[in-house]
This record gives C-alpha cells, sequence and structure tokens, in this order.
C-alpha cells in the first residue's frame, strides 16, 4: 500500500483523510490496513515544530510531533466514526503519553482532525468511549497539521517484519484483537 504509493497532500475526490496517533504507528498501521474503506494508509509525524524530522529526533521527544498513520478512506464505505471505534479498541485512550512501554508525548492518543465535522465526530466518541470505560480518555483533538510521512523502512512494518520481536508481543496481539472484534468490517484480502 504506501510504500509503492505515498499517500498526496490531498485525498482523491470524495475521499478524505483521518490521521491519529496512538502509540507505535506500526500498531495503527497493521491495524488499518486491514479495514474495509480504508484506501491506503501510510506512518508519520505530525504536531510538532521540526520540519522534516527523523525518526531519532522523534523518538528523542524534542520535537513535539506525534508517530502518527494518515488513512486515506471512503466515506462511501467507512465513516470517520467507525474508524474512531476501531481505533479505540486497539490502543488505550486513558495513559497520558503513553502505550505500554513506549513512552513520551510522541505516543500520544491523539486525533488530527482535517474538519469541524471531524472535531464534532472526535469529541461524541470520545465522551462515549469516556462513559463506556468508565474512566477519563486522555486523548486530544487538534487541527490537522503539517503531516511528515516516516522513512521508507516504517512503512508497512509489520506485513514485512512479522518475526520482529516488538512485532511479535506488541502490534501481533493488536492486530488480533482487531480481527476479533471488527471481522465483519475486515478488507475481503488483505494487500500483498
Amino acid at each position: 500500500m504506501s510504500i509503492r504509493n505515498p499517500l498526496g497532500t490531498q485525498p482523491a475526490a470524495g475521499h478524505e483523510f483521518a490521521t491519529l496517533g496512538g502509540g507505535c504507528f506500526w500498531c495503527l498501521e497493521a491495524v488499518f490496513e486491514e479495514l474495509d474503506g480504508v484506501i491506503d494508509v501510510e506512518s508519520g509525524y505530525t504536531g510538532g515544530q521540526v520540519d522534516n524530522p527523523s525518526y531519532r529526533q522523534v523518538c528523542g521527544g524534542d520535537t513535539g510531533h506525534a508517530e502518527v498513520v494518515r488513512l486515506e478512506f471512503d466515506p462511501a464505505r467507512i465513516s470517520f466514526r467507525e474508524i474512531l471505534e476501531v481505533f479505540f479498541v486497539v490502543h488505550d485512550p486513558t495513559t497520558l503519553n503513553r502505550q505500554g512501554n513506549d513512552v513520551g508525548t510522541q505516543y500520544r492518543s491523539a486525533i488530527f482532525v482535517h474538519s469541524e465535522e471531524q472535531r464534532r465526530i472526535a469529541r461524541e466518541v470520545i465522551d462515549e468511549a469516556r462513559a463506556a470505560l468508565g474512566q477519563d480518555v486522555v486523548t486530544q483533538v487538534e487541527p490537522a497539521a503539517e503531516y511528515f510521512r516516516a522513512e521508507e523502512y516504517h512503512q508497512e512494518y509489520f506485513r514485512h517484519n512479522p518475526a520482529q520481536g516488538y512485532c511479535m508481543f506488541v502490534v501481533s496481539p493488536k492486530v488480533e484483537k482487531f480481527r476479533r472484534a471488527f471481522a465483519r468490517k475486515r478488507r475481503a484480502a488483505t494487500p500483498a
């Protein structure tokens, strides 16, 4: 998907972007590339103060960027709300700047909205998640900022590195959780 076809600066006609931060981008990318209605997904960085940050800079925590996935999706096939419902199942929205052992603002839970409608839906879904979980949800809602595609070796990482330790012990359980919870929303055939 994203290695061969980098996302453009704007989605194709009739499509939308969703930009989500919820820990390591490898986890979110692996889940969302299986979601029906998602045209493409890639890993990147947004929300910071440095132009064209490197992975090393972002991991250092000093650029202000979050590791994110940017999805291009077809709203005739899947809604932004449905995308957020998946997002809130596959990451922990209750831990500030942390997902498991990944700690720092670069791993924050955040929805970078591309429209006022996305902002409204994000707020509604956060309120629903808060009520369902019975605890505070720390997910930030921020306007979509300048986005930088991550280095090529991060794209499709789980698909190409399933036996890597982090993939086996962190990414794989999230993908399996998605597959169990959203079996009917998976695309008919995952990309090769």
